[in-house]
C-alpha cells in the first residue's frame, strides 16, 4: 500500500510504518551519541509511551540508562486499507530495536485510566521485573472514563473572561485573530479529572499497595508553563488548572508514599496536544525560528536526554525554588522571550516566513506520523499490517 498523509484538523489520520521506524531510529541514534548521565533507575514504567515526550522518555531510559522498560499505550492496529496509528508503529519499531540490542521492552495496550490495564501492568511487573524503580506519567488524553463509568471530557478554554489574540492557519499561513470563550465550572472540573494528577496518584497507590514499586523510587509527570503570550490559553486556562492539580499531586505523592516525585516543566514543542491549542502553534513557529538561530533548539528526544543525563543527576536532582525540574530554561531565557514578544507584535501574513519557522513546524508535525523523512521512499508499497510481539492486541 502507498501511504500519503491525510490531514484533518490538527491530526493526521494516516501513519507510515517505515517513516515511524525511521523516527524512532533517529531518536535512538541521538541518545547513543550522547554522554551518559548518572541516573541509576533500571526498571522503568512509562504511562503514555508511544509518542512525544513519553516515547522519548522510554528511548532515553533504555539507551542512556540501559533500563528495562514497560510502556502503557492506547493505540489502534490498522484494518484493511486503514493504517495503524503512528504510536502503534512507533512502539513496534522501538521494541524491534530494543530487542535487537538486548534490552527488555514490553508493552500493555489499553486505557491507562482503567483498572483492567492497571492490573495487567501490575501482573507483568510482578512476573518480569518484581518491582519498578521509576514511573513516568506522560498521558495526554482528551477524555477519561472513571471506575464508575462516568465520562469526563477535557476542554481547551480560558477561565473567567473570553480571550482574543493572534493565531495561525498553518495550511494557508494566514495570521488572524481568534476568540476563545471561557469554560464553565463543569468544563473546568472535567478537564482537571482528565489532565490533572488523580490518575497518576492512583497508579502510584495501586503499585505501592501491591508491593510493585521500590520505596526509593522516582516518579515524574510532565507540564508546561510558557510565556505571558500563552498564559490565557494555558497557564490561566483550563489546562493550567489541571497542571496546578498535577503539581499539587506531586507533593501529595512525595508526602504520602515517601516516593521522590517531581514535575518536569518542558519546552513548547510540536505534539498532537500542542497543535490543538489556539495561539500556541504561532508562538511555537516564532520560538523555533529564534531558538534555531541561537543554536538552542531541542526536540522531544533532546529534552528527555538532557532530563535524564543532566537534571536527574544521581541523588542531586536539579530543581527550581518550587521543586520543579525546568527543561524550559532555554526557552524562557530573557533574550529569547524578548525577541518572541517583539516579533509577536509585528508578525502578519506578509512577513510570516521572515519571522517564523512554519516549515519547521510542519516538518515536526509530519514526522510525528512518519512522513517527511528524506531517506524514505513514499512512493513505495509498504506492508501496513505490523504486529507488536509483546503487545496485548
Amino acid at each position: 500500500m502507498i501511504i500519503k498523509p491525510k490531514i484533518r484538523g490538527f491530526i493526521c489520520t494516516t501513519a507510515h510504518p517505515e517513516g515511524c521506524r525511521q523516527n524512532v531510529k533517529t531518536q535512538i541514534e541521538y541518545v547513543k551519541s550522547q554522554p551518559k548521565g548518572s541516573n541509576k533507575n533500571k526498571k522503568v514504567l512509562i504511562i503514555g509511551a508511544s509518542m512525544g515526550f513519553g516515547l522519548a522518555s522510554r528511548i532515553t531510559a533504555a539507551y542512556s540508562n540501559n533500563a528495562d522498560t514497560i510502556g502503557v499505550v492506547f493505540e489502534k492496529k490498522g484494518e484493511g486499507n486503514k493504517t495503524s496509528t503512528s504510536g502503534w508503529y512507533n512502539t513496534a519499531a522501538f521494541e524491534e530495536f530494543a530487542h535487537a540490542d538486548g534490552l527488555y521492552a514490553k508493552t500493555i495496550n489499553g486505557d491507562a485510566f482503567s483498572q483492567e490495564i492497571k492490573q495487567q501492568t501490575l501482573d507483568l511487573i510482578k512476573k518480569d521485573l518484581g518491582k519498578i524503580d521509576m514511573l513516568i506519567y506522560s498521558l495526554a488524553a482528551p477524555r477519561r472514563t472513571d471506575k464508575d463509568g462516568e465520562v469526563y471530557n477535557s476542554v481547551i478554554k480560558t477561565i473567567g473572561n473570553s480571550f482574543t489574540d493572534k493565531t495561525i492557519d498553518l495550511k494557508t499561513r494566514k495570521v488572524s485573530e481568534v476568540t476563545i470563550e471561557p469554560a464553565n465550572e463543569k468544563e473546568i472540573h472535567d478537564t482537571i479529572k482528565v489532565m490533572g494528577g488523580e490518575d497518576w496518584k492512583d497508579w502510584i497507590s495501586f503499585l505501592k499497595t501491591n508491593d510493585a514499586i521500590e520505596d526509593d523510587a522516582l516518579t515524574l509527570a510532565y507540564s508546561y508553563i510558557g510565556p505571558e503570550i500563552t498564559h490565557p490559553m494555558y497557564l490561566k486556562g483550563t489546562i493550567g488548572k489541571a497542571k496546578e492539580h498535577l503539581y499539587n499531586t506531586s507533593k501529595e505523592i512525595s508526602e504520602e508514599f515517601n516516593i521522590k516525585s517531581y514535575i518536569s516543566v518542558n519546552k513548547a514543542l510540536v505534539t498532537q496536544s500542542s497543535a490543538a491549542i489556539p495561539v500556541v502553534p504561532l508562538y511555537i513557529s516564532i520560538l523555533y525560528k529564534i531558538m534555531k538561530k541561537e543554536n538552542l533548539h531541542e526536540g522531544c528526544i533532546e529534552q528527555m536526554c538532557r532530563l535524564f543525563n543532566e537534571k536527574l543527576n544521581g541523588e542531586n536532582i536539579i530543581t527550581d525554588s518550587q521543586n520543579q525540574i525546568r527543561l524550559d530554561d532555554w526557552e524562557m531565557k530573557e533574550d529569547i522571550q524578548s525577541q518572541v514578544k517583539e516579533i509577536w507584535n509585528k508578525i502578519n501574513d506578509e512577513n510570516i516566513d521572515e519571522y517564523s519557522d512554519v516549515e519547521g513546524y510542519w516538518n515536526d508535525f509530519y514526522n510525528i506520523f512518519g512522513f517527511g523523512f528524506e531517506n524514505i521512499d513514499y512512493e513505495k508499497d509498504v506492508d501496513i499490517d505490523l504486529n507488536i510481539n509483546s503487545i496485548n492486541n
